[in-house]
């Protein structure tokens, strides 16, 4: 009988380590050398690729499309400012602290987004955000519809909060990538995706699959909140419509589908060519947005699997692999 050997890695992948610290060395570094509105960069860059690849996870791995991902955003950022603001906690440790409630808050929310199934399983999560945002904006001693300042980081001074956040921020992102990295390599990352390609199949072979996609949600929610607790502790201030605007979920989807769905390295293009898009392009408007809408349309027709996906094509390029492949023993 044939023997085989399962290849988890390529010769892409092997100089990740050596990547990693390449990035990582400067990166940590920057507030001692580098100008602050680098790091507010940084930090927004940051947030966006966090809850696009929260969105990737619960989409692209899941097989779960939801359009309401902006719920445990706001979520994440209303906590974060109650926490800060009413019970005196640093905001600064708040931002685990909101992520820990988006995703108590998520697994309600599940029994009624389970309920339903496909396109209704989207419309009805994006009408849940709007309930969240309802509910928030008749909240008068959180500033009601427009919204209030994050008035618990008064004390800090400007330097120390802005590095700070630059340095939280770039936890987030190192832990997501390693999180969502572990569990995908794991063998609930691969049922996961046996759920994604076939729910009935994935069931036959014994795997739970409603448990498998109630943690994969709640993951996704927590780490939408962390994003928002994030974005709304650098912004300094938080209103309903910014919070919960579904913007932010098509953005994320924008993101996802430009760089890659069900890639590690799609969020990373998707968020670093968003952010240079909305860095440069943003003043023209409603032009700005059409171009964004046409980018996504030629991306889609010529690029179905994005553009890292493109890469990986022509290149075998992979710096995340997570697939598995036999090769036979000589």
């Amino acid at each position: 009988m044939q023997a085989y050997d399962v290849i988890r890695s390529n010769r892409f992948s092997t100089a990740l380590p050596v990547l990693c610290a390449l990035i990582l060395i400067p990166a940590i570094s920057l507030p001692w050398w580098g100008e602050s509105s680098w790091m507010r960069e940084v930090v927004e860059i940051a947030c966006y690729f966090v809850f696009a690849m929260m969105w990737n996870l619960l989409a692209g791995y899941g097989g779960m499309v939801s359009i309401g991902q902006q719920a445990f955003f706001g979520f994440g950022g209303y906590i974060m400012l109650i926490l800060g603001n009413e019970a005196g906690v640093n905001p600064f440790i708040a931002i685990p602290l909101a992520a820990a409630a988006t995703a108590l808050i998520a697994w309600p929310v599940s029994l009624l987004a389970f309920r339903l199934q496909g396109g209704y399983f989207a419309i009805g999560t994006w009408v849940i955000a709007e309930v969240f945002r309802l509910s928030f904006a008749n909240l008068h001693w959180v500033g009601g519809g427009s919204g209030t300042s994050l008035t618990a980081l008064r004390g800090i001074e400007k330097a120390t909060r802005e590095s700070l956040t630059y340095w939280i921020a770039l936890a987030c992102v190192f832990f997501t990538i390693a999180g969502v990295y572990l569990f995908l390599r794991s063998k609930r990352g691969l049922a996961l995706l046996a759920i994604r390609d076939n729910e009935t199949a994935a069931a036959s072979q014994g795997i739970d699959v409603r448990r498998m996609k109630l943690a994969v949600y709640l993951i996704a929610g927590a780490g939408a909140g962390l994003a928002g607790a994030l974005y709304f502790v650098s912004n300094l201030r938080i209103s309903p419509d910014a919070a919960f605007s579904v913007n932010w979920t098509a953005f994320a989807i924008f993101m996802v589908v430009i760089g890659g769905i069900g890639r590690i390295e799609g969020p990373i293009i998707g968020a670093l060519l968003f952010w240079f898009l909305n860095k440069f392009f943003s003043d023209y408007g409603s032009w700005y947005l059409i171009g964004l809408g046409m980018l996504a349309i030629v991306v889609t027709l010529f690029f179905r699997d994005g553009l890292w996906g493109a890469l990986h094509r022509r290149f075998g390029l992979s710096l995340f692999p997570t697939h598995r492949f036999l090769k036979p023993r000589i």
